[in-house]
């Protein structure tokens, strides 16, 4: 779990499932206690770059720290040409470590599927995820993801606007994982950053993502059992206190349990 660059994983039998890769997901995997040569399944929600910047270096850190085992990559167009470009930049140092210090070819075990519905996304043993198209224009596609296994489901949402295909995917769900911004603070904050993009930049931010109350709807109508708030929207603001985002949340209808997550965050 954490705030920004947005990650989480999921441990299913040591294996690590993976969504989404900002930057230092590797070091924080580490921090975590998340040996890197457990990774077996890579999940992006979206192209964007706190999703998507670090996917090839996390294959890359994995690999160098004892990967061997396959690894398969899922995600909307064009990570496949994403995992073939990054792996032909970074050829000199594969071929090195692999005629140097006897490391297995790097290639052979990443294998990328691109998607761009709803539906099914894999099936492993006792393990399903599945996903739903969100709205995060103008990125498009971009997906939520659920998992499930015997003993939890586990629904992720991407970056997105209030989404029902959302709200059906987590329907009775363990755990929904929704990022959440605060409009107001956006606007207060960009109005004085002197940035030569600020107007088309706040449109943007608040064109894609959701307030606290419509979480708080979106966990309502699903009835899911525990609302994990992630992402946040600002990251950082000393003036946005944790019983801001839940009492926002509340407003929306949601009487289950919220947890306001923070960096390596575990439930």
């Amino acid at each position: 779990m954490s705030r920004v660059p947005s990650s989480q994983v999921v441990i299913v039998n040591d294996a690590a499932y993976v969504f989404d890769c900002g930057i230092g997901v590797s070091i924080q995997l580490t921090r975590a206690g998340v040996p890197l040569r457990s990774l077996r399944h890579l999940f992006i929600t979206h192209h964007h770059s706190d999703h998507n910047a670090a996917y090839g270096p996390l294959l890359l850190t994995a690999w160098a720290c004892g990967l061997r085992n396959r690894v398969d990559t899922w995600g909307p167009p064009p990570l496949g040409r994403m995992t073939q470009l990054f792996l032909e930049m970074n050829e000199y140092d594969i071929r090195i470590r692999t005629e140097d210090e006897g490391k297995v070819p790097l290639a052979p075990l990443v294998h990328p599927h691109e998607f761009s519905r709803g539906g099914l996304v894999m099936r492993e043993e006792d393990v399903t995820v599945s996903c739903a198209l969100v709205n995060h224009p103008p990125v498009r596609p971009a997906f939520a993801f659920r998992l499930d296994s015997p003993d939890r489901s586990i629904v992720i949402s991407g970056d997105t606007k209030r989404s029902d295909a959302l709200t059906k995917l987590a329907q009775g769900a363990d755990v929904l994982v929704h990022e959440v911004i605060m409009p107001a603070e956006i606007h207060r904050l960009v109005s004085k950053s002197r940035l030569y993009n600020a107007a088309a930049l706040e449109k943007s931010i608040l064109s894609h993502h959701t307030p606290p109350e419509d979480v708080g709807r979106v966990a309502a109508e699903a009835r899911v059992k525990t609302l994990v708030l992630s992402h946040f929207v600002p990251a950082q603001d000393p003036q946005i206190q944790d019983e801001d985002w839940i009492r926002g949340v509340r407003r929306g209808g949601y009487e289950g349990r919220v947890v306001v997550g923070r960096d390596l965050l575990e439930i």
